[in-house]
């Protein structure tokens, strides 16, 4: 059976290298077994979030700096050009375009906006719960 194509919110990648909990395991999941994919946008959207010092107490920063290089390295790339404008807030909109320019099947997030969406053209837009099969 072929990997799913896998589009992680930036809330969940943020919260899976902070705690324990649903949201690492996704990532775990999806990094053994799946296709993570990026975009140029989602991706910068990750990387100066996580970097933030009000992170410092969760995770050290040079763990933070590794596990961005180590996603960046894991993950597949496809570009996308700001033109899709379907969500509430504008800033979500990158996440779905990068879905659709990627392939992807899912969407993970726990953006109750982006949830509101599921499904979007087809596109499967789910808490982690229902990603790892526990909703």
């Amino acid at each position: 059976m072929a990997a799913e194509r896998v589009v992680l919110d930036t809330n969940i990648l943020i919260s899976a290298a902070l705690l324990p909990g649903k949201p690492y395991e996704v990532l775990r999941q999806v990094l053994d077994h799946e296709r993570l994919i990026f975009s140029d946008e989602s991706f910068e959207e990750l990387a100066s979030r996580l970097l933030r010092s009000k992170f410092d107490r969760y995770v050290g920063l040079e763990t933070r700096r590794r596990l961005i290089l180590d996603l960046a390295a894991a993950a597949e790339w496809t570009a996308i050009t700001g033109a899709l404008r379907a969500c509430q807030d504008p800033e979500d909109d990158k996440i779905l375009e990068t879905a659709f320019a990627g392939s992807a099947r899912y969407v993970v997030t726990g953006d109750k906006d982006l949830l509101l969406m599921h499904p979007f053209r087809g596109l499967a837009i789910i808490t982690p719960s229902a990603f790892l099969g526990s909703d």
